[in-house]
C-alpha cells in the first residue's frame, strides 16, 4: 500500500462525498435516477437525494463504504456487501435498472462491488487499485463481482489486471432517445 494513503470506514457524516463518488463511478447514472426524485418532491436537487441514500443505513450506503484518502483530503470509495437471497425480491424502479438487477440476481453469495470512484484529479497513483484490494480482502474468500459499462475502458482494464474476466453481457436501456449505446458488464473474480 501506498504511504500517502489512507482507508478508512466511512462515516453518515462522509454522505454527500459518498453520493458525488456513486455518481462519478456510475457516470452520471446515479443522478439521473436520483433526480427522478426531486421530480417527485422528495428533494430539490439530485445530490440531495443522493446525499440521503448514502446516510442511510440500508445496503449501499454509508455502513458499506470504504473510503480512500490522499494528501489530506478524500480521494476515492468504495460500496461493497455480499449479494443475498433478498435480491431476489428487489423490483426496479426503472426499466433502466433491470439489466442491472439482473446480473446481480445471478451472483448470490458473491461479495458485490456497488461502486468504486476516484476523484479525477486523484486517479493513476494507485488509489482505485487499493481500493479494490481492500474489497476484495472484505470478501473473505467469496468470489467478488462487480458491474461497469462496456465503454469504461480505464474500469475494465483495472478489474482485468486484477483478475476479473466478464462473466455476462447485456444491452443498457437506453435513458434517452439519443442516448449512447453500451452494455453492462458483469465482471467477477473466482473466490479464494
Amino acid at each position: 500500500m501506498a504511504a500517502f494513503l489512507a482507508l478508512r470506514q466511512a462515516s453518515r457524516r462522509d454522505a454527500s462525498e459518498l453520493a458525488i463518488l456513486a455518481d462519478i463511478a456510475s457516470h452520471g447514472f446515479a443522478s439521473w435516477l436520483w433526480f427522478a426524485d426531486v421530480a417527485s418532491g422528495m428533494s430539490d436537487t439530485p445530490l440531495e437525494r443522493g446525499r440521503l441514500k448514502m446516510s442511510d443505513e440500508a445496503l449501499g450506503g454509508w455502513k458499506n463504504a470504504v473510503i480512500g484518502e490522499a494528501y489530506d483530503e478524500i480521494a476515492g470509495m468504495a460500496i461493497g456487501y455480499e449479494v443475498d437471497e433478498g435480491i431476489r425480491d428487489l423490483e426496479a424502479r426503472h426499466p433502466a435498472i433491470e439489466p442491472m438487477l439482473a446480473m446481480q440476481r445471478s451472483v448470490i453469495g458473491h461479495w458485490f462491488i456497488g461502486s468504486l470512484a476516484v476523484y479525477r484529479h486523484m486517479r493513476d497513483i494507485g488509489i482505485g487499485k487499493r481500493l479494490l484490494e481492500d474489497q476484495m480482502e472484505k470478501a473473505d474468500g467469496l468470489p467478488v463481482s462487480l458491474i461497469t459499462s462496456d465503454s469504461n475502458e480505464a474500469a475494465l482494464s483495472l478489474y482485468g489486471r486484477n483478475g476479473f474476466s466478464e462473466a455476462a453481457r447485456m444491452d443498457a436501456v437506453p435513458l434517452f432517445d439519443n442516448s449512447k449505446k453500451h452494455a453492462w458488464v458483469l465482471m467477477t473474480r473466482a473466490g479464494a
